[in-house]
C-alpha cells in the first residue's frame, strides 16, 4: 500500500498552516470578485443591458453563491459521507488509516465551508451588497433522489458514491481562479487554499473507491455503475434556482429570467459542461472496472460523459 495522500496532514492542511485570509485594499485597485467571462448569464441580451451598478451586484451575487455553494456541499453531502467512514459506518469494513484519514478531511471540508461563509460576509461588508437566501435543497433533493431509485437498499453506499463522484471532478474554477490576477486576493488566496487541500482529498478518494469496488459484490456494481454517471451530471448540474433569484433581484421580470436559463443553461450547453469537467472522474471508474460492465457505456453515454 502506497503512503497516504494525507500522511503530512498536521504539517500542510489548511486548517493546520494557513492564516486566516482577509480582503484588503483591492476593491480600491479595481480588483473584481469574479470573473465576467465565467458567469454565463452575464452576456445573454437580457442581462448584457443592465447598467453597471446592477451588473457589479450580479457579479457580487454570483461570487457569494460559488462559495455559499462550497459550504453547503462541504458540509451537507462531502462530511455527511466522511463522518460515516471516519466512525465505521459504513456498510463496508475499513482500515483504521482510511477512518483516521476521513477524519482530517472531516476537519478540513468543515474548514473549506468556514472560511467560504467568512469571504461572503468580508465581500458583504465591503460592497454594501448583500447576499441573498442561498437554497441548496434542489441540489441534495436530486442526488439523494438518484440513490434512492439507482441504490434503493444500498444502506450507506449511496452517500459513499456521492462523495467520491463530487472528491474526484476536476472542475475549470478551482485551477483559474488562483492564477486571475483580476480578482481580489481574498477570492484568489481563498480557492487557492481550497484547491490544494482538495488535490489530496481527490487522491484518497480515488484509491478509497478501487478498494470499495473490489469489495462489492455483483448485483452491487451494476447497481452502482448505473448511479454513478447521474450522480454526476447532478452533482455538476446548475442551481438554476439560486440563479433566478439573482436575477429577479437585478430587476428582470419571471418570463425575462425563463427566457435566459433556458438560453444559457439550454440541455446541450450542460451536458457539455458535464463531460468535459467529469473527464477524470469517469477515467477512475472505467479504470477500476465500473465501464466494462453490461450496460455501463450506454449508461454513462444517456448522461453525455462519454
Amino acid at each position: 500500500m502506497s503512503e497516504s495522500p494525507l500522511a503530512d496532514w498536521h504539517e500542510r492542511a489548511g486548517v493546520r498552516v494557513d492564516p486566516r485570509r482577509v480582503l484588503g485594499d483591492d476593491l480600491d485597485d479595481g480588483k473584481v470578485l469574479f470573473p465576467e467571462r465565467l458567469i454565463p448569464y452575464l452576456a445573454h441580451p437580457l442581462v448584457a443591458g443592465l447598467d453597471s451598478a446592477t451588473r457589479e451586484q450580479l457579479v457580487a451575487r454570483h461570487a457569494y453563491q460559488y462559495f455559499a455553494f462550497t459550504a453547503h456541499f462541504e458540509t451537507r453531502v462531502v462530511n455527511r459521507a466522511t463522518e460515516l467512514i471516519a466512525n465505521g459506518r459504513t456498510d463496508v469494513v475499513l482500515g483504521g488509516d482510511v477512518r483516521e484519514d476521513a477524519y482530517k478531511i472531516y476537519c478540513d471540508e468543515a474548514y473549506h465551508a468556514l472560511y467560504s461563509f467568512d469571504v461572503v460576509r468580508q465581500l458583504e461588508a465591503a460592497t454594501g451588497v448583500a447576499a441573498l437566501p442561498y437554497t441548496f435543497e434542489p441540489v441534495i433533493t436530486e442526488l439523494d433522489g438518484v440513490a434512492a431509485q439507482c441504490l434503493p437498499q444500498a444502506g450507506s453506499l449511496p452517500y459513499l458514491l456521492q462523495v467520491v463522484v463530487f472528491e474526484t471532478l476536476i472542475t475549470s474554477l478551482l485551477a483559474e481562479l488562483p492564477n486571475d490576477p483580476d480578482l481580489v486576493g481574498l477570492v484568489r488566496t481563498t480557492v487557492r487554499d481550497h484547491a490544494r487541500d482538495e488535490g489530496r482529498h481527490h487522491a484518497y478518494f480515488a484509491r478509497f473507491f478501487r478498494e470499495l469496488w473490489t469489495g462489492c459484490d455483483p448485483r452491487t456494481r451494476r447497481e452502482m455503475a448505473t448511479a454513478l454517471p447521474r450522480l454526476i451530471t447532478q452533482s455538476l448540474r446548475p442551481n438554476q434556482v439560486a440563479v433566478a433569484a439573482t436575477l429577479r433581484a437585478a430587476g428582470l421580470t419571471e418570463p425575462q429570467v425563463r427566457d435566459v436559463l433556458a438560453d444559457v443553461y439550454a440541455p446541450d450547453v450542460v451536458r457539455r459542461t458535464a463531460r468535459e469537467q467529469s473527464a477524470q472522474s469517469v477515467r477512475l471508474f472505467r479504470s477500476a472496472g465500473v465501464l466494462d460492465l453490461s450496460g455501463a457505456d450506454e449508461a454513462f453515454a444517456e448522461e453525455g460523459l462519454i
